[in-house]
């Protein structure tokens, strides 16, 4: 459907005609040139006939009139589709203490760090996830948000791919991360809330336990997905201080109905993204929305080619 955003402009559309019958015409000294009779009969009927006789009075005309419309704002109703919103509120809470640092994973041949690792894996997640709202944390001695909660799925990613370890201190406190991703989820009005948290270590300066956290996200209705990250957990042989503490990791998955999941590879982390992309299925209908498509600067763009011709000289009488 067409309209006019502005359509009270229209009544400019007289407005030179009315200006014209008012003011008196000015009168210009016109200078003779005496030719032959024959030229000048040439002369006179190149004047009266042909399109560059009425290029004066049209091309002035054609430019007011493409203004005015401009102006007047022609615009249609169109259809389009809605961002697709799921109704879901997931804060990925990620680990980034020094055991990070660790380089006991490989990507296409290369070892490389724990942190390389998931940033791939994390980031290809959060690219993912269009339609649900995110947020990241990052934690270590201490938690932060380091993207608040939006749609901005780049943002996130781009985030994840940009994250430094030391920046919050170096050792591990999973309650604290899991704390603050709760904070944030119980203030919102989400049908669902979700927390994925990957850790590659054990809880050493949390002020609450892990499980008991966990305890609260549930009594919340936010449901918690762990990823244990470490080629060995605690109580395993071969275990050192920078194994991943993976049992307290699955209570904490299983108290609040999340999955908990053991990565060992890159293989084994890409899965674990693949597993919760079907647990967390974003399926959503979205409804179309009409909006109104503004055409205003193709009458604005004949009236800037109307005046380039005047200013060239097509307006000129002959």
């Amino acid at each position: 459907m067409w309209s006019l955003a502005t359509p009270a402009a229209l009544v400019l559309l007289p407005l030179p005609l009315i200006v014209r019958r008012l003011l008196p015409p000015v009168r210009h000294a016109k200078a003779a040139l005496l030719v032959p009779p024959t030229i000048a009969r040439q002369l006179g009927d190149a004047g009266r006939h042909g399109l560059a006789a009425r290029l004066p009075v049209l091309l002035p005309a054609i430019l007011w009139t493409c203004l005015v419309l401009a102006l007047a704002g022609p615009q249609r109703l169109t259809d389009t589709g809605a961002l697709p919103v799921s109704g879901r509120d997931i804060v990925l809470v990620l680990d980034l203490s020094g055991s990070m640092e660790n380089e006991d994973f490989e990507i296409d041949g290369h070892t490389v760090s724990r942190l390389d690792a998931v940033k791939q894996v994390g980031a290809a997640f959060a690219r993912g996830r269009e339609g649900d709202r995110m947020g990241l944390v990052i934690f270590a001695e201490g938690p932060y948000f380091a993207t608040p909660m939006t749609y901005d799925s780049e943002a996130v990613a781009d985030a994840i791919e940009a994250a430094t370890i030391g920046i919050s201190g170096r050792s591990t406190a999973i309650s604290d991360g899991l704390g603050l991703a709760m904070k944030r989820l119980a203030a919102g009005d989400a049908a669902s809330r979700v927390v994925v948290l990957l850790s590659d270590g054990v809880d050493t300066s949390g002020r609450v336990a892990p499980v008991g956290a966990s305890r609260l996200a549930s009594e919340l209705g936010i449901r918690v997905h762990t990823i244990a990250l470490g080629v060995t957990a605690v109580g395993e042989a071969g275990a050192t201080r920078d194994s991943v503490d993976a049992g307290t990791l699955e209570k904490m998955a299983t108290t609040t109905g999340g999955g908990a999941f053991r990565v060992r590879t890159t293989a084994d982390l890409a899965a674990v993204g693949a597993d919760i992309d079907r647990m967390e299925a974003n399926a959503h209908q979205a409804a179309s929305v009409a909006v109104q498509q503004p055409f205003w600067p193709w009458p604005a763009g004949l009236a800037f080619a109307a005046g380039l011709l005047l200013l060239a000289g097509g307006g000129r009488r002959p």
